[in-house]
């Protein structure tokens, strides 16, 4: 095994021996505002339809005082993955300039994995079974598991000398973090395109966890998208600029297992941190990639859903503009 990987990979195997309670997790809590804005539809439309990704709760995080405010009827509902997606369908002269503002306060829990993060082999809390399993082994659109993307994850894990599913998974994050570069010039970035990023070898948080998911269900380890928006670790209030996205990877070993390389690649610090933790300082909207709305959208699946959808007549109408703003409450 290479002294690099290996100086990564002892800290895991330290952490799962240790005796101790976890840490407790770090929280935050804060208002977010979701605004969606309908430019002008083009000529002759007779209908629009708008979708908005709905944050949904879950072990990580507490969504109360969700407040929608339009001036046209609208409808949540339950999607694939347990995401929830806010639907309205309107005439087209209802539509033009039509804003839906959504507001929610959220409490985000630091995510750790129990025994990465030094809690006692027993004290892993029971994890529900995931229905969705067999979906975190198959390929995207984007990130295809085909005879090339395998060679090169086998590669990696065959460099290290990695055998357990969890040292492959660390294996895996300790290259993508060594091998791209956090860098959004050019064109091609930010479609999680796995191609792309093993070849150019820089991109956004998309690119990063293509790498990491493809390379992790290549080699049968289930590995899981989700997305939403980052929060400065500085408390206060501001405009959100873009999404942020991360990762999480199974093993029977650890259970769930959060992961952000593109955030350990900006900041070389935290890089054993997150390989096993999510900091509080995210909201997540959706999970998964290639996703079907409800109801179901007229154009193929979206390779993610974090900002406004739209379709005139059935076909994608670009120019929605989305604009996202946060307030942390308390200390």
């Amino acid at each position: 095994m290479s002294a690099t990987i290996l100086r990564y990979l002892l800290p895991v195997g330290f952490a799962l021996l240790a005796a101790g309670p976890a840490p407790t997790p770090r929280t935050r809590t804060f208002t977010f505002d979701y605004t969606a804005t309908v430019p002008a539809l083009p000529t002759g439309t007779d209908s629009l339809e708008l979708w908005l990704p709905v944050p949904h709760p879950d072990a990580s995080q507490d969504i109360k005082q969700l407040e929608i405010k339009t001036k046209v009827p609208y409808t949540i509902t339950n999607a694939p993955f347990g995401n929830k997606v806010l639907h309205l369908k309107v005439p087209a002269a209802q539509a033009a300039g039509l804003t839906v503002d959504m507001r929610f306060q959220a409490t985000r829990r630091e995510h750790q994995n129990p025994l990465l993060a030094g809690a006692k082999p027993s004290s892993r809390p029971t994890e529900p079974t995931d229905p969705n399993m067999a979906r975190w082994l198959a390929p995207d659109r984007l990130v295809p598991l085909d005879p090339k993307i395998k060679e090169w994850a086998q590669e990696v894990v065959t460099k290290a000398n990695a055998k357990t599913d969890l040292e492959k998974a660390r294996a895996i994050y300790e290259h993508v973090v060594s091998t791209v570069t956090y860098d959004k010039t050019g064109q091609g970035w930010g479609r999680g395109d796995i191609y792309y990023a093993c070849d150019a070898r820089r991109g956004n948080c998309t690119d990063f966890h293509a790498v990491f998911i493809g390379y992790c269900r290549a080699l049968g380890i289930p590995a899981r998208f989700s997305i939403g928006f980052p929060l400065p670790a500085e408390r206060g209030a501001g405009e959100i600029k873009g999404y942020h996205c991360w990762a999480e990877f199974y093993t029977k070993q650890t259970g769930w297992v959060p992961v952000d390389a593109s955030e350990a690649a900006k900041d070389p610090s935290r890089r054993t941190y997150f390989f096993g933790a999510h900091d509080e300082n995210r909201v997540e909207l959706t999970r998964g990639r290639d996703l079907v709305l409800a109801p179901h959208q007229k154009s193929s699946p979206l390779n993610y859903f974090v900002y406004p959808y739209a379709e005139a007549d059935g076909k994608l109408l670009e120019g929605v503009k989305g604009q996202f703003r946060y307030e942390d409450l308390g200390k």
